[in-house]
């Protein structure tokens, strides 16, 4: 990126980094061209923005009525705590495992290539939904051009391969390649890993490109039938040059599947919030979440923006907190406390 960019257009681009829903997405590219300086410099950055401006559009904009058709839209707006995508190359059972986890009606098939777009799924986990988006396969021959918008939402993704294939470590190679070649990166760093004030969808440092997706990884080892032998996943790992976090499991039999979900909650940070209004008990149907270093004002921007911009001070109950303790906006919340906003 050039250096001489405008702090306005520093703070375009910074909130297009953390946004996730594709129209919110949208907005901030069309506020990064607004505010990007005009010149010889940023003229390639310029054509980029103007590129996903415009097919970030078409997906939103999905088939038009009458004449020619633009096919169907495969940005999945993120619903539930989180997004968590699918890859993998062809036959590794993605579909078969997707199905099992969400119940979905993913098409699944004895042959390759069996799913041609993006389905999405719930994971529940607790009394929280995780959003699972099984994607076609990639392979070192291809990958759909449209798989680099699907995944802009996503805050990260099991790279699901079969480990009785011989070629599965040329497989998780290729898939690593062809998504670095369109600047996506399958990262081992996950938000439970990173400081507690730190940005919860791990980066790398050295990546100053907007547009880069970095996803956390977690390697799922699908046998079909009985776990791998005792450390062929990290055999697997060290011949295909990964080191994700790596879980065993069979999508036939369901052996291991029931850990997926409470590592997932885990591995992302996930914080669930109870809201209640006073003098009446804690909301506990549906929690809200947010992100392990989030506050109470990120929580009440998640109620109402109305209500954040309005916020006094809040009363909280919680395991580090003693019950109805006053804090402000800018307090830490943690896992399963019980907020009071008061306005």
């Amino acid at each position: 990126m050039p250096t001489n960019v405008t702090p306005e257009y520093k703070k375009a681009e910074e909130a297009f980094r953390r946004a996730r829903d594709p129209r919110d997405r949208l907005d901030c590219l069309r506020e990064m061209l607004r505010t990007i300086p005009k010149h010889k410099g940023t003229e390639h950055l310029q054509a980029d923005i103007k590129s996903r401006i415009k097919q970030l559009s078409e997906e939103l904009a999905g088939p038009r009525k009458g004449g020619k058709r633009s096919g169907p839209t495969h940005v999945i707006r993120p619903e539930g705590a989180a997004q968590v995508a699918l890859i993998g190359p062809p036959n590794a059972g993605k579909s078969t495992l997707h199905t099992r986890l969400t119940g979905s009606r993913t098409d699944v098939g004895p042959y390759p290539y069996s799913t041609h777009q993006p389905v999405p799924g719930m994971l529940t986990v607790e009394d929280i939904n995780i959003q699972l988006i099984d994607l076609p396969p990639i392979s070192a021959d291809f990958m759909e051009p449209w798989l680099v918008n699907a995944l802009q939402p996503a805050d990260g993704a099991l790279l699901v391969v079969d480990v009785a294939d011989p070629e599965n470590v040329e497989q998780i190679r290729a898939i690593v390649e062809r998504l670095e070649e369109r600047k996506i990166t399958l990262s081992p760093a996950w938000p439970d890993s990173a400081p507690e004030d730190a940005d919860t969808r791990p980066d790398d440092p050295t990546v100053d490109d907007p547009f880069r997706i970095v996803l956390p990884t977690l390697l799922v080892a699908n046998k079909r039938d009985l776990d791998p032998a005792p450390g062929e996943i990290t055999v697997l790992e060290e011949l295909a040059g990964v080191s994700f976090p790596a879980l065993g499991v069979s999508a036939l039999t369901g052996q291991g599947l029931e850990r997926i979900g409470p590592l997932l909650f885990r591995r992302l940070g996930i914080v669930r919030v109870y809201t209640k209004t006073p003098g009446k008990p804690a909301e506990h149907d549906t929690p809200f979440t947010v992100r392990r270093g989030a506050t109470v004002e990120d929580v009440a921007a998640l109620v109402h923006r109305d209500i954040a911009d309005r916020l006094k001070f809040a009363r909280m109950w919680g395991e580090h907190v003693f019950d109805g303790q006053q804090v402000g906006p800018e307090h830490r919340v943690h896992d399963r406390d019980i907020v009071e906003l008061h306005t």
